[in-house]
Formats: structure tokens, C-alpha cells, sequence
């Protein structure tokens, strides 16, 4: 059951305790780069001066790869060539310590190798060699066997059918009648018009494209893909439908409602293998508990930021969190390792990342002003939080007045501010340490040599501010008023 108390953070820090069973068609991505100066004499095409070539694990290997980038333990299962590109397959895993002692190799397949052609970060041209067939009795067996060996031990299943035949004459349907028996959720990414070979699945996760020529219904609008999706759930026995559109974002529909979600991508550099990001990361913060429409703002906001980059490219905890936070969903207190890599990857992004503490225990226009002063000076505002036992020693029996998950949570509702962290030794130095802010800030009834922290922030280059004092606003004024007033 969905987790309703789950925050972004704690759903992103389980992935590394999940297993992710994926089968499928599994091929590899080769980009040869390098530059156009002229168009060939021979004929009207551009001449291309090979730099270098770079391989990469594409279809379902992609799926895998994304998988494990996230933290989370990948099992492929699938039969391959036993040729070359297989070969340079399993090097690609051993490279990413991915286990691939499911994968069998067999002569009576071709490994799909797809070449794409790149000049000035634009592709020319895409070469693919391959043979599309179905399994043999033997291979499909095999396969079978291995899948149900390991399924007992996964925790979601995806299937991501790329058509080229591992998952064709019925195989898909026994994988997911095996993952319905052993009470698993299984997601397919799926291929061709018949998604009746998907039914029972958990889900489908077809692009708007693919959406429109599986029911035969218009997909532009966002009431066309709530009425596509409707009508594939209905008629192939699914949970619920995601829908990914491209630059506009995704959709899930499910039997009661539907989600439609802009897209978190800043920039749109290759769209290759973002259907792979999407469909591992759902899975995964699935599997952790989200609910539906939780998971797919997860796999949104990991979406984003893979089509930013070349290639058949994944994310990583630390960015996926930085992207969450950025867009407004660190929605909890996180840990300090969390913290810390979140402020790593938002430095990463060229982002000024600014650190304020404070108790926070009853909130007043003092501590906004405040805090939105210092976030005017920075992109990142990370509050460090006292927790409930140092605010007692600091200020005695009775206080605070409210508990620190209440004051996290009234903090991080305050536009200012993007993440809160608590702490409990006497000052936030170690802190503030582990945070390394671009700017630290602290009250004016402070001086910069009374400031915690200042020192070293300072001497890597940061800036401290002091922030105007609001008169007369203060929590010890408020409880001595409620006092009055008792």
C-alpha cells in the first residue's frame, strides 16, 4: 500500500534497498562522434571526421542502467546474441558492477546494435543492425525459468518491449501471469498497436504517439489522452496508464482520476532513452511506497533533467533530489547525508547555495522577513532546524511550544525556503561544515565575529550577511502577550 506520509526524500533514500526485475530487449547504443566541414563531391551528404565512439547500454539495458544509477539493484533477464555486440554487452555491466548471470547468450540470436551518427551535437543519421524474431522453444524456456527464479526476490518487475522479439508470441503475457501469481506490480513499456498482449499488467507507459495508434483515438489534447488512457485501462484489465507527451510533460489515469504533469525539463538536448529513465524511476519510487501520482512527479522531474543531456543518459539520487527540491517538492526535513549531497548537487548546477539556523518555534513576520531576505541573495535557502531536545537546553523546560516536525514543515511551506535540515549538537558548525554555503546568514543582532560558521565560510570564498531585525517581533514577545492574555 502507498506510503501517504511519504516525502520525496525519504522515497528517493529507499531505492538503494530495492531490487528491480527487467526483461526484455536488450541492445546496445553506439554514438560515433565527430565534425562536418563539407558535403561530400560524390554526392549532396555531409562528409563526417570521426572523433570518437562511445557505447552505451540501450532498450532494456538502458531500463537496467538507469536502475542501477538511482541506487536501486537492477536483475536483467533476457536472451542475446552470442556475437561481439553481446560480448561488449556483459562488459558494459561488469563496467557498472551489474549482475548478468540471468542473461543468456544463445547462436540463434543477433545482439541489436543501434550507430548513431553525431556532428556539432546533432545526429546525422542512425544505422541499426539487427534481426527481428521471436524466441525459440529452447531460448523462451530458458528465459521463463530464469525469470521466475528471480522473481520471488524482486520487488517491482518491468518488461521493455523495444519489438524485437523477446517479448513477442505470448512471452510478455507468462511474465506478467507469473508477477500476478507471485503478487508483484509489473510495468510495461510497450511496442506495436495490441496492448491486449499486456493485459493484466500493473500498468503501460506509453508515449502520446504510441497512445494514440494502440486505441485509435486522437491523443493532442489533455482530455484526448484522458479519454485514450481510459479506454486502454479498460479494455487491457490495467491499473492505471502513464503517459508520457514529450515536452509537455506526462499523464497518469487511473480509475478514479486523472494527473497531467508539465514537464521539469529545462532544456531539451536528446530525448534518447528518456522513456527508459521514466519507467525505471516510477518503478522504483513505486516500489518505495508512492502513490501513482507521486511517483510519476518523481519520474518527471528525472526526465528533466536526462534530456538535458547526450545520449542514452541516467540520473542519480543527488540530482533527482536537487531537481525535486528546485521545483518546489522537498515536502520533510532531510537527513544530514541527504542534505549534503543535495547541496552538492545544486552547487554542481551552478547554483549559490545560502544557510541560515534558527529555532523556528513560533513562526512570526520577523523569521519571514528574515528568511526572505536571505533568499533574496541566494537560489538555495537551507534552514538548519534546532531539534525539540537542543531547543529545550537552549531555552528551558517548556519549550518549544511546537515539535520540530511541525516547525520544519511551516518552514518549507515559506516559498524562501528549499530544504530544511535539523540538528542537534549546541551550535550548527559541523552543519554548516557539511552544507559548504555560498552565503551564510544570520540576524543583525549578531556580528560577523559572533556568527557560528563565518570562519570557514569566508575562507572558501563565501559571503556572511546579516539580515534586518524586525522590531518587536520575536517568539518570546508572542508567548509573553499569550500569557497576558491567559
Amino acid at each position: 500500500m502507498p506510503d501517504a506520509g511519504l516525502s520525496y526524500h525519504a522515497a528517493v533514500s529507499k531505492f538503494s534497498a530495492l531490487t528491480v526485475l527487467v526483461a526484455g530487449d536488450f541492445m546496445l547504443d553506439r554514438f560515433v562522434h565527430g565534425k562536418v566541414n563539407r558535403v561530400s563531391p560524390e554526392a549532396p551528404i555531409p562528409v563526417l571526421s570521426h572523433g570518437r565512439d562511445d557505447v552505451m547500454l540501450g532498450g532494456a539495458g538502458n531500463v537496467v542502467a538507469n536502475v542501477a544509477a538511482l541506487g536501486g539493484r537492477a536483475v536483467p533477464v533476457t536472451v542475446i546474441g552470442d556475437d561481439e555486440a553481446g560480448a561488449q554487452l556483459r562488459r558494459l555491466f561488469d563496467a557498472r558492477r551489474i549482475d548478468h548471470d540471468r542473461i543468456i547468450s544463445s547462436a540463434a540470436r543477433s545482439t541489436t546494435r543501434k550507430t548513431r551518427f553525431v556532428a556539432q551535437q546533432q545526429q546525422l543519421l542512425r544505422f541499426d543492425e539487427e534481426v527481428v524474431s521471436p524466441l525459440t522453444a529452447a531460448d523462451r524456456a530458458s528465459v521463463l525459468a530464469a525469470f521466475a527464479a528471480e522473481l520471488p526476490r524482486a520487488d517491482i518487475v518491468i518488461l521493455s518491449d523495444y519489438g524485437k522479439g523477446a517479448l513477442a508470441d505470448g512471452v510478455a503475457a507468462e511474465l506478467i501471469a507469473l508477477c500476478r501469481a507471485a503478487g508483484k506490480q509489473v510495468l510495461v513499456d510497450p511496442k506495436g498497436k495490441d496492448y491486449g498482449i499486456y493485459r493484466g499488467a500493473t500498468a503501460v507507459t506509453p508515449n502520446r504517439k504510441e497512445l494514440g495508434e494502440a486505441t485509435g483515438l486522437p491523443t493532442g489534447s489533455d482530455a484526448e489522452v484522458e479519454a485514450a488512457g481510459r479506454l486502454l485501462r479498460e479494455t487491457c484489465a490495467l491499473d492505471f496508464v502513464l503517459a508520457t507527451r514529450s515536452e509537455e510533460g506526462m499523464s497518469v489515469v487511473e480509475a478514479g482520476r486523472t494527473l497531467h504533469m508539465p514537464t521539469k525539463a529545462r532544456a531539451v538536448f536528446d530525448v534518447s532513452g528518456a522513456g527508459d529513465t521514466v519507467i525505471a524511476t516510477f518503478a522504483l519510487a513505486l516500489a518505495a511506497g508512492c502513490a501513482t501520482g507521486m511517483a510519476a512527479e518523481i519520474a518527471n522531474a528525472a526526465a528533466g533533467i536526462v534530456v538535458g543531456k547526450p545520449g542514452t543518459a541516467q540520473t542519480d539520487p543527488d540530482e533527482l533530489l536537487g531537481s525535486l527540491s528546485a521545483a518546489g517538492r522537498s515536502d520533510g526535513p532531510a537527513d544530514r547525508d541527504a542534505i549534503t549531497r543535495l547541496a552538492a548537487a545544486w552547487r554542481a548546477e551552478g547554483l549559490r547555495v545560502g544557510f541560515t539556523n534558527g529555532c523556528f518555534d513560533i513562526l512570526h513576520v520577523g523569521h519571514v522577513a528574515q528568511l526572505e531576505d536571505a533568499k533574496s541573495r541566494c537560489d538555495r535557502l537551507i534552514v538548519g532546524l534546532n531539534t525539540d531536545a537542543s531547543v529545550k537546553r537552549n531555552k528551558g523546560e517548556g519549550r518549544p511550544v511546537n515539535s520540530e516536525d511541525d516547525r520544519a514543515r511551516l518552514l518549507l511551506a515559506l516559498k524562501a525556503v528549499d530544504a530544511v535540515v535539523l540538528f542537534d549538537e549546541e551550535t550548527p558548525l559541523d552543519l554548516i561544515k557539511a552544507v559548504m554555503p555560498d552565503l551564510l546568514v544570520k540576524g543583525a543582532d549578531y556580528t560577523i565575529d559572533r556568527v557560528v560558521g563565518a570562519d570557514f565560510v569566508l575562507g572558501r570564498g563565501g559571503k556572511v550577511h546579516l539580515s534586518p531585525i524586525v522590531a518587536g517581533r520575536s517568539t518570546t514577545a508572542t508567548l509573553k502577550k499569550i500569557v497576558s492574555l491567559g
